[in-house]
Parts: C-alpha cells; structure tokens; sequence
C-alpha cells in the first residue's frame, strides 16, 4: 500500500483508510506522480510555478492555475472553475514537476485557456461533493434501463457528477453513432440535473472501471498506462503468437495492449532471419518454411510434397544456402547443414521399489531378526529342560 495507514494488517490483509483515494497521502490512487523535488528550495528571486495538476474522478486530469498563490500541498481539496459553477478535485502534483507534465500532455503554460483554482474546499463544499457522488450508482442504473427503453445500441459506463451537483457527465461506448437526444430529455426529467453526454473508447472504458488482467495483475490502463497506441494483428505475428481473440484480447475487446511492449525487441531480433515467404533452392527439391525460433535462432524447412517430415536449421547454415543460390550452384540438400543431436539418457535408479506396479503382489518376507530371535528363545528353553 501506498501509505501507513493502508498498511499490512491480520494475516496479509490490507487495513485500509476506508477513505477511497481521498486521503491526504494520495498514495493509493491510480496515476500518481511522485513528487521528488519536493524537499528541494527554490533559487532565490524565483517564484514557484502557478499551476497545479488536479485529479477528478478516475484517471481525469486537469491543470489549474493558482492565481489567488494559495498554499497547496499534494492531497487538499480545492474548488476548480467549470462551466457551470464550480468542481471539486484533489490536488495530485504541485511546483516544478507540473512544468514537466505540462509540456508531456502538450500545454501550453502561458495559455489564458488554463482554468483557475477558486479556493481550498470548505466543508459544505465536500458535504455537497460527497452526496453528488453517492447519488451515481443508482442514477446509471436507471439511466441504462432508459437507454435500454428507448432501443439506442449504446453502453452507459460511468458517471461522474460536478462537485457543485450542478451537471452529470454520462460517459458511454457505442459502435455507431447515436441519436440521443431524446435519452437527454428523458434524463434531465428523470434526474433533474444539466445533462452532458461524452464518448469514449472501448480502452478508456476499461481504464476508468479498472480489473485484474489474465497475467494476474491490475490492468495497466487503469494503473499507469496513459496513451493507447494502436494494436495491430502484426504485432501478434512477429512474435509467433497463435492468432486466437480469446486469448489476445483483453478486457476491453480490443488486442491488449502489451503486445506492444516486447514488439521492439523481437523486431531488432528478426533483423538476422531471412524472410519467411523465401524459398530455399538445393538439388533435392525446393524447401518452405514452417516454423522459427526467435530465441533459439532455429528455423524448420520442409520439402515441397514432403511437409511432414521438417529439418532444423540454424541463421547461419540458410546464409550459407541462400548465398548458394544466388550464385546459381544450390547446395546438395539441407540435410547436410543439420547436426543430429542423440539425446542423453537417464538412467533411474530403483531404490524403493516404487516404478514396480505389483510391489504389493509379493508374499511379505519374513525379518531375519525375528528368526534369529525366535533361535536364541528355542536354544534358551532346550537348555533348561537339559538341567
């Protein structure tokens, strides 16, 4: 856990604040900057920088300018310009660093577009923010049974109230395009709020519900990953990966998003194979590829007409082949290039008797020592009766 006081409790199992990513350490949530320059003093004569990264709900970030210069500290709530009225966020990252996010997500710093930070929250501010928030489960359900009424192919995922409770931003996915405009009037009657409706991607709905991957980990998405590049079906193919969508896809239905990660490597690597659509020339007959091995460097070619029986070759010998061929004097056959290897037998030895399948058939044998008890007593009784 992020902080001491989600610490280890009874048996492994995490305490926790019971506050909900609203804590003033800020170490449990999700896309959390650390702030390192913090113990470090500014030169003298400058001042620090006037904008703060504020967190909303999920993994919504904005920038804030503080003009009114309050004293902000990673955790306060503050009250932020909106359109209309006002929200309430918590401030994740402040000084220098913001610079740096800044110039990240590709804001301008000077720019008079950059909203400003009214006020630290008062009370009544997160009363009203609080109750907002515990109105929104129930309102997505119902705002799916009206979307379900009116027959829209749309998914309603999450909504999220202004801190003001003045306006609900109803967050959906939907493959095609949608005319809400009844759904709003339905809802602004239902709900009796200013209505906003916004689209987001498949992998930013799986982002902000969050989950536990197949690896067995929090989705990246929802733990650190911010920008989603592109997954093609390639990417799946340079890495000999099994064209199956159920295991290649994630949560979201789109290809998961680590196929990207090792992508660049594997690249770099095949830069030393020949292409796999060449065909190998020898005397014997013309030879197709069936199979690589990225991280052994092995390739198997088949015969044409001959595709069950493979021969493993390495980078190397099909250099040598290809070299060949384009000098116009293929090579005999690949069976030349290929070095059988005998595996080494193991030998196991049987010390009790366990790869025996009828070990227990056998008559019980009696112990020796017995016998030789039973001797001594027969010898010590023949002895008396003697005197």
């Amino acid at each position: 856990m992020g902080c001491t006081s989600c610490s280890t409790g009874k048996d492994g199992q995490p305490k926790g604040c019971q506050n909900n990513g609203t804590c003033g350490t800020d170490g449990c949530n999700k896309l959390t900057v650390f702030d390192w320059l913090s113990d470090v003093e500014l030169p003298r004569g400058q001042e620090a920088f006037d904008c703060a990264e504020v967190r909303f709900k999920n993994s919504r970030k904005e920038f804030f300018r503080n003009t009114k210069k309050l004293t902000l500290s990673i955790g306060d709530i503050v009250a932020t310009e909106s359109s209309p009225g006002h929200d309430i966020g918590i401030v994740t990252l402040t000084g220098e660093l913001v610079r740096v996010q800044m110039k990240k997500k590709k804001t301008d710093p000077e720019s008079d577009e950059i909203l400003k930070i009214y006020r630290k929250a008062s009370q009544k501010d997160i009363d009203v923010w609080q109750i907002a928030r515990e109105r929104e489960d129930a309102m997505k359900v119902k705002a799916r049974q009206i979307a379900i009424r009116l027959k829209l192919k749309m998914k309603i995922s999450d909504i999220e109230f202004q801190g003001d409770g003045s306006k609900a931003v109803f967050y959906y996915t939907a493959e095609e395009r949608v005319d809400f405009r009844q759904l709003i009037k339905e809802f602004a009657y239902e709900f009796k709020t200013r209505i906003e409706m916004r689209q987001i991607g498949f992998r930013q709905e799986a982002a902000r519900l969050g989950g536990i991957g197949s690896c067995g980990r929090e989705l990246c998405c929802s733990t650190w990953l911010t920008d989603f590049r592109t997954v093609k079906t390639s990417a799946a193919r340079y890495q000999q990966l099994s064209l199956n969508p159920l295991k290649l896809a994630g949560q979201c239905g789109k290809l998961k998003c680590c196929l990207n990660y090792e992508l660049d490597t594997y690249l770099e690597a095949l830069k030393d194979f020949p292409r796999q659509d060449q065909k190998l020339t020898t005397q014997k007959g013309d030879a197709v590829c069936q199979k690589i091995d990225i991280f052994k460097g092995k390739l198997w070619y088949a015969y044409e007409k001959e595709y069950n029986n493979w021969i493993e070759l390495d980078t190397d010998a099909i250099k040598i082949i290809l070299k060949a061929q384009r000098d116009k004097s293929p090579v005999a056959s690949l069976e030349e290039f290929t070095s059988e290897i005998v595996p080494e037998k193991t030998a196991f030895e049987n010390t009790v008797g366990q790869d025996s399948l009828t070990r227990f058939d056998k008559p019980k044998q009696k112990n020796p020592r017995n016998k030789r008890k039973s001797s001594k007593h027969k010898n010590s009784k023949r002895n008396n009766a003697n005197s």
